[in-house]
């Protein structure tokens, strides 16, 4: 049986994507992707407050991480930067994206501290992404390519597996990871999505291994245990679009949605943009930090 998903208060992204949950200032953060923008929502209840919106000086904001130095590395349109804990520019890296049909769109650190991101072309034209990595030392590295929607990264919790989503392929992959070099091998499908429940979109990985995607066009989020079978579906009432989650709060036992406009008829769907929260009876693991 499917459990309910309850929006946590009024739309507060465009295209909603990239959840993470602060642990250091208990706040959950998201970007407003298209809109160049990391939304700081505060607390799960920030329905009493208004969200903060902090500009990152990009068309895009592709997805953020907690850095270990403090503040917060975060993928933009073509490359990536550097922020503070108020979000007040440190660095900005040279564009390893030249080409302006290219832009950044979702990604995540493995456990040794690097910064992955993937990409997609604006007009999604298959195979033109490419999958990017930041090194602690600011240097960047091509992974591998031949992508057209890069979408959710996540690893296991000892680090020796990789799952990944490139959407338009309707599977989650999972990869060997070797986290001395950060190479990605033998890569192979761990579920396989009808069409017609959604597409799979970005990804969290529970303490327990099992695997949570959120179905873009599904309105809802799926969870696969360890071994690749259905467990567990969460429902998004009143959205098409939901586009990510990530675990967080008191014990990292609430799972957070982000929900989008992209492709809503004008009028439809007014809920979309909202984050949305539910506790499935699972506790999460705390996202890895970029070591730079």
């Amino acid at each position: 049986m499917a459990v309910k998903a309850e929006a946590l208060g009024a739309p507060v992204a465009w295209h909603g994507e990239g959840p993470m949950w602060d642990a250091a200032e208990k706040r959950l953060l998201i970007v407003d992707m298209m809109a160049g923008a990391v939304v700081d929502l505060g607390s799960p209840e920030y329905g009493s407050q208004a969200p903060t919106r902090h500009d990152v000086g990009s068309a895009v904001a592709a997805a953020l991480r907690p850095r270990t130095a403090g503040g917060f590395a975060v993928a933009t349109e073509h490359g990536f930067s550097l922020f503070s804990r108020a979000f007040t520019l440190e660095r900005r890296f040279d564009d390893i994206i030249v080409d302006p049909g290219i832009r950044m769109n979702e990604g995540g650190c493995d456990p040794q501290g690097r910064f992955y991101c993937g990409t997609m072309a604006y007009d999604a034209e298959p195979g033109r992404g490419e999958l990017f990595r930041l090194d602690a030392d600011g240097t960047a590295h091509r992974v591998f390519g031949d992508v057209t929607i890069s979408n959710g990264l996540q690893w296991s919790d000892d680090g020796t597996q990789a799952y990944y989503n490139d959407t338009p392929t309707g599977r989650i992959d999972v990869f060997d990871f070797d986290g001395e070099r950060g190479a990605f091998e033998n890569r192979a499908p761990f579920v396989m999505i009808d069409e017609e429940i959604g597409h799979p979109d970005g990804l969290a990985v529970d303490a327990e291994g099992g695997v949570w995607t959120a179905l873009w066009g599904g309105g809802a989020v799926r969870r696969y245990d360890s071994n690749g079978r259905l467990s567990e579906v969460v429902d998004v009432p009143g959205v098409t679009n939901t586009s990510a989650c990530c675990f967080g709060g008191e014990g990292l036992r609430t799972l957070f949605i982000t929900t989008s406009r992209q492709d809503v008829p004008q009028g439809e769907q007014p809920a979309a943009g909202a984050v949305f929260a539910v506790e499935p009876g699972v506790a999460g693991r705390l996202l890895s930090s970029f070591a730079g």
